[in-house]
């Protein structure tokens, strides 16, 4: 693991400020001056600022975001999922995003490893969302969106299969553009009014009230 990775994990500090305190040699291996393209091993002794640091223990926790909060800890005026989470959990990180205008699964960690088989296009893990349109899809629509639809520079492939109610559909997509399922739908001229994210590659939100959230791991 690169030496920026494992602080950033340990202690909860943004990569940007671990970067900083290496380039001002505040960091060390085995008691010589760490580099940014240093890497450790569980064999490593690290320190920051003359302290040792341990390495942190894989947490992951799932919350139930509800609409309206931004995944960030920046908000710029809006509410962040941080805000329904306590302090201890403060330090992880979304495991790829969830717009403030959508709700459902969202997970948060601080596994890097873990949050890029989940999140890297490379790994392709399937995303089911229920989604909500403006008004009922057609045939020969939700044919085209099962071919493929091109939104900007790619071709996006959604699997499609009817919700509960005459306008909502559960959507399938292992590709994970941003703001794909939206894209998607508006280049075929329909509106989505929700979007709620069901699963997330074998993690599926069940029965977790909006807004909660249930530590995994």
């Amino acid at each position: 693991m690169r030496v920026n990775q494992f602080v950033a994990q340990a202690t909860g500090l943004s990569r940007r400020a671990v970067d900083r305190a290496i380039q001002e040699g505040r960091v060390a291996i085995n008691q010589r001056t760490a580099g940014l393209g240093d890497s450790v091993t569980s064999n490593d002794a690290v320190t920051l600022n003359n302290r040792p640091i341990m390495a942190a223990t894989s947490l992951v926790i799932m919350l139930n975001k509800p609409a309206g909060y931004v995944c960030s800890r920046a908000g710029q005026g809006s509410r962040t999922i941080y805000d329904l989470l306590p302090p201890e959990y403060h330090q992880l990180k979304p495991v790829g995003r969830l717009d403030k205008d959508s709700s459902g699964l969202l997970l948060l960690t601080n596994d890097g490893q873990l949050a890029n088989q989940l999140a890297h296009p490379s790994y392709a893990k399937t995303k089911t969302y229920e989604v909500t349109l403006d008004k009922p899809l057609t045939k020969i629509d939700q044919a085209k969106i099962e071919q493929g639809v091109k939104v900007e520079d790619y071709v996006s492939q959604l699997r499609l299969l009817p919700g509960a109610e005459a306008q909502s559909w559960h959507v399938a997509m292992s590709q994970g553009r941003n703001r794909q399922i939206r894209r998607t739908f508006a280049a075929l001229d329909y509106q989505v009014k929700s979007l709620h994210r069901l699963q997330l590659g074998d993690y599926r939100l069940a029965d977790l009230p909006t807004g909660q959230h249930r530590e995994l791991t």
